[in-house]
Parts: C-alpha cells; sequence; structure tokens
C-alpha cells in the first residue's frame, strides 16, 4: 500500500506541469488561507467570488488582445478590489450588493469579449472551472514571486492586520491606518485570486479562501490558531485534492474544493464530539510531501516519454516551454493522421481530447522522417508509437514544432483515442 503511494507520487511530480502547478498552488493556499481568516471574519468572504469574475474578464481581455494574461489581469483586479473598499467604506452602494454587481457586470462582459473574438473554447473552460495544465515559466516565476511578497507583507503587518479585523473602530481610534490597511487586504485578496484561477477557475477560487477559515473556526477560536490551523488545512487539501485529480482523471479545481468540503465536514463533527482544541499535526505531512517531491522529480534522462494518463497536459507543457525540449528525444503512441495544405501533405500522431463544446480538440506533434533516418509512413487512422527529436521551423514568421522521426512502430494493441487530460 505505501509503496503504491510512493509510487503514484514518485510519477506525479516527474511531470514538470505538475510540480509548478504544486509550487503555485501550495504558496496561493497559503495566501489565500491567511487572507480568508480575516475576510470571513468581517464578512467580506464574498469579494473572493466577486474578484474571481473580475478575474475571468480581465483573462477574456487579455486573450483577446493577445497578451499576457497575468499581465493585465492583475492590475485590473486590482483594480476592481479598490473599488469595492471604496463603495464599501463610503456607503454608497452596500457591500454585497456592490460585489454583486461588479462580479456579473464582468461575467457578462468576458462571455461577450470571448463569443466575439476565439470563441468558447477549451482554454475558457479551463478559467471558469480550472486545470493543472502547464503554466508558462514567466508565470510560474511571477506567481512565486507574488506569492511570496504577500506572505511576507502579512507577516510584516499582522498586528495591524488583527487589530482592524477584530475591531476597525478602536484600531482607527488608537491611530491605525485602518483605510491603508483594508487597502492592503484587498490587494492581497486580488494577487491571490488572480494567481489561483488557473488552476481552481474563476467558479471555484473562493473556495479556497472560504473553507479553510471556516474549518479552522470550528475547532480553533484564537486568531493565531486559526491562522496556522487554516494554512494547515489549505495545504493538505490542496495536496490531496490534486492527487485525487491525477489518480482518478478529475478536473483539478472541483477535486480541492470536494476535499475542503470533507475536512469541513471532519472538523464539524470533531467539535461536536469533542470540545477538546487539538492542534493540527501538519509539519510532518509537509516535510513527508517535501521527500516524495525530491523522490519523484529526478529526470529520467533525455527521453520524454508521453504517457496516457496526462497525454493532453504534458504535449502543452512541451509546446509553452518549447525551449526546455527542443533537440530531446520525445516518445508517445497517438493515431497517425495526414492532411493537405498550401500544397503540401502534412503528417501528425495525434490523440482526441475535449473541447468546450464536446468531442473537437486533439493534441499531439506534426511528424516527419528524420533527414538522416529515411522511412516510410503507415496508413491513416493507425495506432503507431512515434520516437524523435524535437524540432521547429518557420513557416510565415511562426515557429511550429514537429518530431524529426527516429522509428515509427505499427502498434496492434490500440490505446485511448480520446483523452480528457
Amino acid at each position: 500500500m505505501i509503496g503504491s503511494v510512493i509510487s503514484t507520487l514518485a510519477q506525479m511530480f516527474s511531470y514538470t506541469f505538475i510540480v509548478n502547478a504544486f509550487i503555485v498552488g501550495i504558496l496561493v493556499s497559503i495566501c489565500s488561507a491567511l487572507l480568508g481568516v480575516s475576510l470571513v471574519l468581517k464578512r467580506y468572504s464574498m469579494i473572493g467570488d466577486g474578484l474571481s469574475h473580475v478575474g475571468f474578464g480581465s483573462l477574456a481581455l487579455a486573450t483577446a488582445l493577445n497578451l499576457a494574461p497575468l499581465a493585465v489581469s492583475i492590475p485590473l483586479v486590482v483594480a476592481a478590489a479598490f473599488l469595492l473598499l471604496h463603495l464599501s467604506e463610503n456607503n454608497m452602494i452596500k457591500g454585497d450588493a456592490a460585489i454583486a454587481m461588479l462580479s456579473t457586470s464582468s461575467l457578462a462582459l468576458g462571455v461577450i469579449i470571448i463569443s466575439q473574438t476565439t470563441g468558447l473554447n477549451t482554454d475558457v473552460c479551463n478559467y471558469l472551472f480550472g486545470s493543472i495544465l502547464a503554466m508558462k515559466k514567466t508565470d510560474v516565476y511571477l506567481s512565486v514571486a507574488l506569492s511570496i511578497t504577500v506572505l511576507v507583507l502579512f507577516i510584516l503587518f499582522y498586528h495591524k492586520l488583527f487589530a482592524v479585523t477584530f475591531d476597525e473602530s478602536f484600531a482607527r481610534a488608537s491611530g491605525v491606518k485602518t483605510r491603508v490597511y483594508n487597502m492592503l487586504i484587498a490587494f492581497f485578496t486580488a494577487i491571490t485570486i488572480v494567481l489561483g484561477m488557473r488552476m481552481l477557475g474563476a467558479m471555484l477560487i473562493s473556495a479556497l479562501i472560504i473553507f479553510p477559515a471556516l474549518t479552522s473556526m470550528r475547532i480553533f477560536k484564537t486568531f493565531r490558531g486559526v491562522c496556522i490551523s487554516s494554512v494547515c488545512v489549505s495545504i493538505v487539501c490542496f495536496f490531496s485534492g490534486i492527487v485525487i485529480s491525477f489518480v482518478y482523471a478529475m478536473p483539478t479545481g472541483a477535486s480541492v474544493v470536494m476535499v475542503n468540503i470533507f475536512a469541513f465536514l471532519l472538523f464539524s463533527l470533531v467539535n461536536a464530539l469533542s470540545k477538546r482544541k487539538r492542534p493540527i499535526a501538519g509539519a510532518a505531512f509537509i516535510g513527508m510531501v517535501c521527500l516524495f517531491i525530491i523522490a519523484g522529480c529526478k529526470n529520467s534522462g533525455e527521453i520524454i516519454e508521453i504517457k496516457e494518463k496526462m497525454f493532453i497536459a504534458q504535449t502543452n507543457e512541451i509546446y509553452l516551454n518549447a525551449e526546455d525540449y527542443l533537440g530531446k528525444t520525445i516518445k508517445y503512441e497517438g493515431l497517425f493522421k495526414k492532411t493537405e495544405g498550401d500544397g503540401h501533405e502534412y503528417c501528425f500522431v495525434l490523440r482526441y481530447g475535449p473541447g468546450c463544446c464536446g468531442y473537437d480538440g486533439s493534441a499531439g506533434f506534426e511528424v516527419a522522417w528524420d533527414k538522416n533516418k529515411a522511412g516510410k509512413f503507415p496508413q491513416s487512422d493507425d495506432w503507431v508509437e512515434a520516437a524523435g527529436t524535437l524540432k521547429s521551423y518557420d513557416q510565415d514568421g511562426f515557429p511550429f514544432l514537429y518530431i524529426a522521426l527516429s522509428s515509427l512502430k505499427v502498434l496492434e494493441t490500440r490505446g485511448a483515442e480520446y483523452v480528457t487530460q
């Protein structure tokens, strides 16, 4: 049993995109857990849901303008957070009404932009419901930097944020600049929402803020105790959710949320059965996870084998971070396909996958025989095993990836033509 668990974790963390998702996800989980305590106590918990819808609208705008998603969404969501705070403080519009108005408007605007440009596709579904499909290196670095910044600032201003959270009127009378710290909370929340949307989606990211705090409050009663417990619960739930997503091919965001719901029910049961406060032993778990990561992240060499379980995710990882894979040997199975275009015949080895509206997507690579390895192509729809070096060529000023084949074998046993991850 233990050997099977270790083997599964080692296989998971052998994928670069899962390591990236895990690193960013853990940092976002910690940020959201800490912020969630203040937001829940201040009755601002739904601000996460509102800002996530603003995030979707900004991502739609970035897609339409062909700009970097984070570069567009971060300033827009931060501006929306400050706007909500301003409306609430000046009693222009009640807090819940302002959130509802801004969130629905942003969601509607995002849908209109997408429908008039790229159309409803798989990327849109990923932004709505979450996906661990690959992130670019620049996105990972930016996410890590911003998450660490949020954590450092939260620790530095911990006592001020505590005062503003529990008794804002007394804090203001004591000389604390409550508006500044409220803006700081809004800023932290906006950053965390944007960073977490890629994995949990606009519809589910608010759960990462609300559930760990509510779960911890079932047992712990002090602000510090709830904060520490929320961080541990959030990390454990995110890790469990991503493992369940990998093993059972389930959506990542939904898996994480369901684990959070289970944790909430478990803590509620413990609270009902016993009034004794018991800390969560999270340190040992985190240490064990780190050992699994170290053991699983060892590269098995220059041969990159794309496996059936995470076929789409691995393929996307290679396309998004092509500079890390050019010149390496790629090996995978799929359907052999031929197509005509511009007076040329193009060959592909691919599998089908889900688009937003059904069976209308595919993943794979163009293939061509290496100039030093002449060979024949099989019939269309044959199931083949392709192996070769990843290379690129320019056409009309755009780079295209392809596999320079060293071997192409027709297999009798066929794998899954349709894959979901």
